[in-house]
């Protein structure tokens, strides 16, 4: 990201913000605290102004986007004391073809490499579920396993009954 900075006499300053090949950031800051932010796309296009902030406002949001009242997680540089497992939440839409089937009978740790370690169904938690437990509609498991493993379990939860991927006959 390359960041412009330039002096606007009697105003302020300005910063422009490459945010990619196209998109430009625009930040106008008044000698009296006032901040605009315009957008402009492309190189020869007009700013359009998006919002004005007060001094106040403007560090407010700041400090928000600057992470003081949330940070949130990198995936891609977590590093837990899991490893390479991460822990995913997979919502199991009306058309999947593993709804009404078992744990036991769909055999995910197996077939996937993940494990369900608990199913959020509406307000009820089944923490650790039994190999008895039957998926039903709008579940969502809570599953840990590597990436690539959560990519398996999320093709299997979508995947089409017509390509047979259901088929656990061979587990």
């Amino acid at each position: 990201m390359t960041v412009y900075e330039a002096d606007v006499p009697g105003v302020g300053k300005k910063f422009e913000i490459d945010l990619d090949d196209e998109n430009r950031l625009i930040i106008l800051i008044h000698h009296d605290g006032r901040r605009e932010v315009y957008h402009r796309l492309g190189e020869d296009a007009d700013s359009e102004k998006l919002f004005s902030l007060t001094g106040k406002q403007a560090r407010q949001v700041g400090s928000i986007l600057e992470g003081a009242y949330f940070q949130p997680v990198e995936l891609d540089e977590v590093t837990v004391p899991l490893g390479d497992a991460i822990i995913e939440w997979t919502e199991i839409p009306s058309a999947s073809d593993i709804v009404g089937k078992t744990l036991q009978s769909l055999n995910l740790r197996h077939r996937t490499g993940v494990s369900v370690i608990a199913i959020q169904r509406g307000e009820e938690t089944v923490p650790n579920p039994n190999p008895e437990e039957t998926i039903q509609t709008d579940d969502i498991l809570v599953t840990i396993g590597t990436r690539d493993e959560q990519a398996v379990l999320s093709e299997l939860v979508t995947a089409d009954q017509s390509d047979g991927n259901i088929d656990s006959s061979d587990d």
